[in-house]
């Protein structure tokens, strides 16, 4: 038997969008062929190869076909989909990171993977360097706004552990910071009474899949006298750059924060 050194995965399929920004951020975007629907990052990955999954469910015929090496999925929402590929005898990484310690953790784990450890870590620790500048500048201010952070409208769900975290670097007081850390989406409903009492002074919204409905906000009892909507400062901010737990997150997510929180 003639065996070799590993190379690490050269077809790999990314179920959603961080793992292959990460990949095609390191220089290895070749070793994708395969992306989920709702990757925007890097716009010519997009361009370059077959979509296969959404983020629920995706094509099983579609990911044998592609006869990959590796399939890179997250979280525990996409457990079922997991499960169908490795009954297809495929091999499946699915990460679950919910704070911006374990997105840093995955950049370099997935740069590991590949050989490109060193090229992650130089990654990492530019984005930490920016983002404690960004913190620097925050604890200077006099003020912290409270802010109200809205993933889902229907039920109305809030901001999760990255996000509170982007939320409170950027400079803002995020009014449910103490479901940030739940780890389940229901674990993070709110009502509108609640969001009432807590006066936020900004009002984000990035609805994961849809478009923000301004009217529907307005016509929630009460919301039209909040600070934020009295203020003008509602803004939407897009899912590709918040929701998604990579480098997106911690570049323009967080400089759109900064934007909104201190504008």
């Amino acid at each position: 038997m003639a065996l070799s050194v590993p190379k690490g995965p050269r077809r790999i399929v990314c179920l959603t969008e961080e793992p292959t920004e990460i990949l095609y951020a390191l220089g290895e975007g070749e070793r994708v062929v395969g992306i989920s629907a709702y990757t925007v990052r890097p716009p010519e990955a997009r361009e370059e190869k077959p979509v296969v999954s959404a983020f629920l469910d995706g094509s099983l015929k579609k990911i044998e076909a592609l006869e990959p090496d590796l399939v890179i999925g997250f979280s525990d929402i996409q457990a079922k989909l997991a499960a169908k590929l490795i009954r297809a005898n495929l091999p499946v990484l699915i990460f679950n990171q919910r704070s911006l310690q374990e997105i840093l953790d995955v950049i370099v784990a997935i740069g590991s993977l590949v050989g490109r450890r060193d090229k992650a870590l130089d990654l990492v620790f530019e984005r930490i360097r920016y983002i404690e500048s960004v913190q620097d500048e925050s604890e200077r201010m006099s003020y912290r706004p409270r802010v109200y952070f809205e993933e889902w409208n229907d039920p109305m769900i809030t901001a999760i552990e990255w996000v509170h975290e982007l939320i409170e670097i950027a400079g803002g007081k995020n009014i449910f910071a103490t479901l940030s850390t739940e780890k389940g989406a229901m674990d993070r409903v709110v009502t509108p009474p609640q969001v009432v009492a807590a006066e936020p002074e900004v009002y984000l919204a990035s609805w994961c899949g849809a478009p923000f409905d301004r009217s529907e906000v307005e016509a929630r009892e009460g919301f039209l006298d909040l600070p934020a909507l009295k203020n003008g400062r509602v803004h939407e901010i897009p899912p590709e750059i918040i929701l998604q737990p990579g480098p997106a997150c911690l570049s323009d997510g967080l400089d759109c924060l900064v934007r909104c929180i201190r504008g």
